[in-house]
């Protein structure tokens, strides 16, 4: 089994984005999955739609089985591109729109990704890349040990 990502530090990634979505005022709903795309660790703030806890899964799953942010795939997945249609494949559970990153260790492997809805895609990458750049700092600082299994 490859390395992922434990739920304790799913817990520190969440509660970075989770800071950002209240700085920017925006309720979201934050998803850590596995390096499979398998969940981990979710929550809904106070008050995010419904609607944003599948596809705030959906986002982090789809990076995870992917291996890349979810907003890269907006435009290739555009009718008359390579992945038109993209979305409507893997029993819908691909997103195509920003919020949803996939997280990697030193040597570039996922294993695990993140996903954010509740606001404009724009305030979902904002709130995700909080919880990204969390993930970077505690790859910096603590062993490999302590942030994956």
């Amino acid at each position: 089994m490859s390395d992922s990502i434990t739920l304790d530090t799913a817990k520190k990634l969440i509660d970075a984005a989770e800071r950002r979505a209240e700085e920017i005022d925006n309720p979201m709903v934050i998803a850590v999955t596995n390096d499979e795309g398998n969940l981990v660790a979710q929550r809904r703030m106070d008050d995010a739609w419904l609607a944003s806890v599948s596809i705030a899964r959906n986002k982090a799953y789809t990076s995870a089985a992917l291996d890349i942010p979810t907003h890269e795939l907006a435009e290739p997945s555009e009718p008359g591109n390579s992945l038109y249609g993209l979305q409507t494949t893997d029993e819908g559970r691909i997103v195509v729109f920003g919020g949803g990153y996939p997280l990697l260790d030193e040597d570039g492997d996922v294993v695990g990704a993140f996903g954010v809805s509740g606001g404009a895609v724009e305030q979902d990458m904002e709130v995700a890349e909080a919880g990204v750049a969390r993930w970077e700092e505690l790859l910096d600082t603590e062993t490999p040990q302590a942030v994956m299994h």
